[in-house]
């Protein structure tokens, strides 16, 4: 926060929640949100704001106030809270623009050649910014030069605000205003009459504008798409006056038309679960509804919905995955149409100002719907009813990086409350926090355990790839056994899932003489090979490389390539299954562009694809009524990550990408690859017992103390210089522990020491549950405070992660 003063003449005009551009610091020009308008005079002295950007506020006291308590709960800057929630447009660019000085010297012999072409080109130009400059003179650190010329006193700089966010416009044409009845129409083709092809386009407008019944305003490229001339024929109408063109705001958003269908009527055990749903809210703010996969928990949140929207209110949809997004929004506008709004991060950002300007003051569209991923969280909402999380447990829920680590599933119930709104959590593996609070009967809880339409949960079943490999019955990366049940589902017309939760075509690149394996250069952890780039690439850096010929320690040339993950799968689903099988990868190299995602399930859904190969993307609520097989490659790869959380999340996500066979027409079938079919989560996945999981997994957490009986604080200490994090995260570790005592673990190394060329340390904090969490914040800001009044590490980078997930 930062105090200015507000010029006299713009007093009446300021608003909390407007744009306004600052100055800061010696020239820069920044925008700044207002936040409070007073009269309390500081004791030093203050700038002036420059301008209002809005002519209304942009953001609403409510969002405000939610920026605050994420900035409070998630120990982070309110800035970055702000640069988290404005779309990229709103935050307009300071651009140094470069000006000859009107009393610049006469002599410029002085100058070098450089100099002398940037004064050329501003004596043409007039003004340059530097951007340009760099390209006039093919230089790209133009500072230095710039700064000669000032002190030379040839030019002067001065700092403009660039407004990024520019609306959508499109030319209309209408007929001027003198033509109103037939008898004038009729006159105006009598003196056209010698230009038959002006009459033509005449015509073509005239029709196009229903200009006999409800004439309406045309745009431009409908009638040139039409014409049959010169597009000069139209000009020469426009240059009459007889049509008048105007530029027309439109956006970029505006939705089709929509043949709505009634929802499906729900079954009697959906009815049921919608009233107790009903029944809990009327008591609880929060709802968790438990639902086997396929049990039909959409359905029962279009009727929330429906409910919800009769009152006059607004509902917040919010999904973990885009991809997940993409199959939702075209099921929900089957009933609700443009009603619908979407926000996520694949949209550009002019689309998404857009978005937050239609749901701040609706010009276009009047949504009653917004559905999204976890940004949609920020947008300015004036009425919210009912907010649903879906797949609530999922850990896209959470933001990582950058700064606020906030979690929208936690920050939802927070909204809630803001609006007295509703809030409903779904999930067939829901989360153990949530569980717990469920149980506790601090929030409520609902049960579907029926399949719609009778259908039975999937069958599992195990190959056990250790035997597989002692009998020799595994062919590739595939065991005889899930080679010959795939084989049976694409004989009967079926399609296929195979998840293997690590993109890339092998993870190792390794030598056969000593064992000795390609890394990454900035960070401690191993290339993956990616076979279509043929590159070695680093998946936290982005770091890449060609592969090697030959060993880089011992100069062997006997390589080989270890792990799989879903190019391999793809490649070798042809090598055993034949090229004629249509298979497709969705993982995070193939998703890249704006509407992958959308292509790639509607070609699965149309039965364009045979096997469809992913990573965790694939087990997200996605709904195909034609798959009967999903294969699980590895399942032990989800089981060992050093996380307390592992198997749990192994369990959420063997169950979920399970719960993806056998969804409409008949029983599914699911084979989970593993060394160790007798390991406790494998066994609770196949006997889909997920109050088996959630007992042990209590009894565990309560011994080790951690959530939900627990609070966890992850503080990472970054530094260049490993000596340097050692000694900041040992003085860090040190201070916490005087009060803090046992409740501070580390500092320790995470698995992966070093990332981008930063080492890094671990302290976690784990306290009770009834602990002052407010407090025990305090106590950490004031041992940070003091660690950054060491000079030597001030350069240290701390990283704050509140309820890591």
């Amino acid at each position: 926060m930062y105090t200015y003063r507000v010029p006299y003449e713009l007093n009446e005009f300021i608003r909390v929640g407007q744009r306004v551009v600052v100055p800061f610091g010696k020239s820069k020009l920044v925008t700044a949100i207002v936040r409070q308008v007073h009269e309390n005079v500081p004791t030093y002295s203050t700038k002036y704001l420059d301008f209002i950007l809005d002519e209304f506020p942009i953001v609403t006291e409510k969002q405000l106030t939610l920026w605050e308590w994420m900035s409070s709960y998630y120990m982070a800057h309110i800035g970055d809270v702000m640069a988290a929630a404005l779309p990229g447009s709103f935050k307009l660019a300071s651009e140094t623009k470069v000006l000859l000085n009107e009393n610049r010297p006469i002599d410029t012999q002085k100058l070098d050649d450089t100099e002398v072409l940037i004064i050329d080109a501003l004596d043409l130009r007039g003004v340059l910014d530097l951007n340009e400059i760099g390209q006039i003179i093919d230089k790209k650190t133009v500072y230095p030069i710039i700064k000669r010329l000032i002190d030379k006193g040839f030019v002067v700089v001065e700092e403009e605000i660039k407004e990024v966010f520019k609306p959508k416009t499109e030319k209309y044409l209408s007929l001027h205003s003198g033509y109103t009845t037939e008898q004038h129409i009729e006159q105006l083709f009598n003196e056209l009459s010698s230009s038959p092809k002006k009459q033509d386009v005449l015509t073509l407008f005239l029709h196009k504008s229903n200009w006999f019944n409800l004439p309406e305003s045309v745009k431009k490229t409908d009638i040139t798409s039409e014409m049959n001339c010169s597009l000069s024929v139209l000009q020469s109408l426009i240059e009459k006056g007889i049509l008048v063109e105007e530029l027309v705001e439109v956006g970029r958003l505006r939705p089709g038309e929509y043949i709505l269908e009634e929802a499906k009527s729900l079954a009697d055990f959906q009815q049921k679960a919608l009233q107790e749903v009903e029944e809990n809210l009327k008591v609880k703010d929060v709802c968790l509804l438990h639902g086997i996969t396929g049990s039909g928990k959409t359905e029962i949140y279009v009727e929330l919905i429906k409910k919800t929207i009769a009152s006059g209110r607004k509902v917040l949809y919010l999904l973990p995955e885009i991809a997940l997004t993409t199959q939702i929004i075209n099921r929900l506008r089957k009933y609700f149409g443009a009603k619908i709004g979407v926000y996520h991060s694949r949209f550009s950002p002019n689309e998404r100002v857009e978005i937050w300007n239609d749901v701040l003051h609706p010009r276009f569209n009047k949504y009653d719907i917004i559905l999204g991923a976890r940004s949609a969280i920020f947008l300015p909402y004036s009425d919210l009813g009912l907010i649903i999380v879906d797949e609530e447990h999922e850990t896209s829920f959470k933001q990582h990086d950058p700064s606020p680590r906030y979690n929208a599933r936690d920050s939802a119930y927070v909204l809630a409350k803001m609006f007295n709104a509703k809030l409903v959590l779904g999930s067939a593996t829901p989360a153990i926090e949530t569980m717990f609070s469920a149980e506790q009967k601090n929030i409520g809880y609902v049960w579907l355990n029926q399949r719609y339409g009778g259908l039975l949960l999937p069958e599992i079943q195990c190959a056990d790839l250790k035997e597989a490999n002692k009998r020799k019955k595994m062919h590739g990366i595939f065991s005889e056994f899930l080679l010959d049940e795939m084989r049976q589902s694409l004989a009967n017309g079926e399609q296929i899932i195979l998840f293997q939760n690590r993109r890339g075509y092998s993870p190792r690149w390794v030598c056969n003489d000593c064992n000795a394996h390609p890394e990454c250069t900035r960070c401690d952890v191993s290339l993956t090979y990616h076979k279509y780039q043929h590159l070695l690439t680093c998946h936290y850096c982005g770091y890449t490389t060609k592969p090697p010929n030959t060993c880089t320690v011992c100069g062997s040339s006997d390589l080989r390539m270890v792990g799989l993950g879903t190019e391999r799968i793809e490649e070798e689903v042809s090598l055993h299954l034949g090229e004629h099988i249509r298979v497709q990868r969705m993982d995070l190299d193939t998703t890249r562009s704006k509407y992958a995602y959308q292509h790639i399930i509607d070609d699965f859904e149309q039965r364009k694809i045979d096997i469809l190969v992913g990573t965790q993307m694939v087990t997200k609520g996605l709904d195909f009524d034609n798959v009967s097989l999903v294969g699980v490659l590895n399942a032990d790869d989800l089981l060992y990550y050093p996380d307390f959380r592992a198997f749990e999340r192994a369990f959420q996500l063997l169950l979920q990408v399970s719960g993806r066979a056998g969804r409409k027409n008949k029983r599914g079938k699911v084979i989970l690859q593993t060394y160790d079919p007798n390991h406790w989560i494998i066994q609770k996945v196949m006997y889909n017992d997920y109050a088996g999981m959630y007992r042990q997994e209590l009894y565990e957490r309560q011994n080790y103390h951690y959530p939900p009986y627990f609070r966890i604080i992850r503080i990472t200490i970054r530094h260049k210089e490993e000596a340097y994090t050692d000694k900041a995260s040992d003085l860090l570790a040190n201070a916490l522990k005087e009060k803090l005592g046992n409740r501070v673990l580390g500092p320790e190394y995470p698995p992966v020491k070093r990332v981008n060329n930063y080492y890094l340390k671990n302290i976690t904090l784990k306290f009770e549950k009834e602990a002052s969490s407010a407090k025990v914040k305090a106590y950490l800001r004031s041992c940070l405070d003091e660690l950054a009044q060491h000079p030597q590490f001030k350069s240290c980078k701390i990283k704050l992660d509140i309820d890591p997930n």
